[in-house]
């Protein structure tokens, strides 16, 4: 009667431990999980430049896409001006062409590296996660943000094919509440859309990475 009470007891204590023992995986999407000591770095990106004006358009009015228009008046306008993109708004201008950084053909308008531990766990949380993305509602790539994560190599920015030690390099696009990812595959597959949870964190913490 006491080994069957035994018996009883080992079997009740492993439905306690099973389910605690699966539910604490914090495991993230490769290759994210392979970079949560990484170094993060968040570009400002120049999301649209205006075309030479042209067939009568009226000079120094910013004719956006619709997207980027759309945003600018709704998530967009949570954001302080000094954030929104240069030459967006009107009385701001774009940058100069002349000598420009860009990150994937994105010109660069402000840089920031994420000191704060905690921000840089939320930042490779948030792509590391699958439950952030769902298919894309948009064909287009308006990027405001750029996120590096890892250390680029002497010499700039890699900006190549998949490749396992360079930096995870991604353009965010919250107007088209998308990403595109550089130098690793991405891990969801057609799942390059944000979620607007996703969006919203990502607002967050590019206001905080740059002190906004």
């Amino acid at each position: 009667m006491k080994r069957l009470a035994a018996v009883a007891l080992l079997g009740l204590g492993s439905l306690f431990v099973l389910p605690f023992q699966t539910g604490c995986s914090s495991s993230l999407s490769q290759p994210f999980e392979g970079m949560k000591n990484q170094p993060v770095t968040v570009h400002r990106l120049l999301d649209f430049e205006q075309p030479a004006a042209q067939g009568g358009a009226a000079p120094g009015v910013p004719q956006l896409p619709p997207q980027i228009q759309q945003w600018l008046s709704g998530a967009g306008a949570l954001l302080p001006p000094g954030l929104i993109p240069p030459g967006l708004l009107p009385g701001t201008a774009p940058p100069a062409a002349e000598n420009v950084q860009r990150f994937y053909n994105f010109r660069i308008v402000g840089t920031a590296s994420v000191t704060d531990n905690k921000t840089r766990e939320e930042i490779i949380e948030i792509f590391g996660k699958e439950s952030n993305f769902q298919n894309p509602r948009q064909s287009c790539m308006y990027a405001e943000f750029g996120f590096q994560i890892g250390q680029a190599p002497p010499g700039g920015m890699v900006q190549g094919a998949p490749n396992p030690n360079a930096p995870a390099d991604i353009l965010v696009s919250l107007s088209c509440e998308q990403v595109q990812m550089f130098n690793h595959a991405w891990p969801y597959g057609t799942k390059t859309g944000l979620t607007p949870d996703a969006s919203s964190k990502i607002l967050a913490i590019v206001r905080r990475v740059f002190g906004a």
